[in-house]
């Protein structure tokens, strides 16, 4: 699903010339920086280098994945991403299991006054409350978010700044492909986006990598309006890939009160009113 020679790839292609200190002229055709200038400024022979990314060397040195993320600028989420590329033939990432304990479920309910979920790696919903089937305006067994956002909800409807949510959404499965590179049912997720959305392969093919703990996340509620949320993403333990995510609301805020009001509404049967807490089938 991900490459190491992939990566170097579209990450050379976006570094300037004239911050490494190459000087550049209108003649010059070559997007980023050539491979030989990579090399030299990384401390690795040309040759080397052009195998890396033909994908015919294995095994790159912790110095040269090093001087790599040093040339190509990579900020921390893509220097891990990078390396973990790199030991992906070593010792390859077992897919884990979404498993839920009783005691993570309880933890739903004791969140009434604000959505609360759980998610994998596939960014499936595992698990939500009440208060989260509503926002979403839909029981959350069956719910991944990647293919709601891209097939379900394009451009339009519940997420407020859609075109941003896709970013992240590419960005987190590109980590996701990188960590569980023999995931079946992420390779089959990803297909079916690029198979049915022109945006998610333009951005695939750029090979970003995004990795969001926290953040502003906009709604438009067909029932109660603007719901201007903030995101807190924990990880949860034993290398799960699992987290809870919970969206809040400021005190005495618009947003408060719509989530109150969203609260006291009755589902409708087409939003089917969800179990305290709900879990998708293994």
């Amino acid at each position: 699903m991900d490459d190491l020679a992939g990566f170097l790839r579209t990450r050379r292609s976006r570094v300037d010339p004239v911050t490494v200190g190459i000087p550049t002229d209108r003649h010059r055709r070559v997007q980023g920086l050539r491979r030989e200038e990579v090399a030299h400024l990384s401390g690795v022979s040309v040759d080397y280098y052009v195998r890396l990314e033909q994908g015919r060397a294995t095994q790159p040195s912790e110095q040269v994945l090093d001087a790599l993320a040093r040339v190509l600028g990579l900020d921390d989420t893509e220097r891990g991403h990078l390396y973990r590329l790199a030991r992906q033939r070593r010792r390859p990432a077992k897919t884990p299991a979404a498993r839920l304990r009783p005691e993570l479920l309880r933890v739903l309910d004791l969140v009434p006054h604000a959505p609360a979920l759980i998610m994998d790696h596939r960014l499936d919903v595992i698990a939500g409350n009440r208060l989260a089937a509503l926002l979403y305006g839909r029981p959350l067994p069956g719910l991944n978010t990647a293919r709601h956002i891209f097939l379900e909800e394009p451009e339009r409807g519940l997420y407020g700044e859609w075109e941003k949510c896709t970013l992240d959404v590419v960005g987190h499965l590109r980590l996701a492909a990188g960590k569980y590179p023999d995931d079946p049912r992420l390779a089959s997720l990803i297909g079916e986006l690029a198979m049915g959305s022109d945006r998610f392969r333009r951005l695939w093919a750029r090979a970003d990598v995004r990795a969001r703990t926290h953040g502003p996340k906009t709604y438009h509620h067909p029932l109660v309006g603007l719901l201007e949320l903030h995101q807190e993403n924990f990880a949860l333990p034993d290398e799960s890939g699992m987290e809870l995510i919970i969206l809040s609301a400021p005190p005495a805020s618009p947003t408060e009160d719509g989530l109150r009001l969203l609260a006291s509404l009755t589902p409708t049967p087409q939003t089917p009113h969800p179990t305290p807490t709900t879990r998708v089938r293994e």
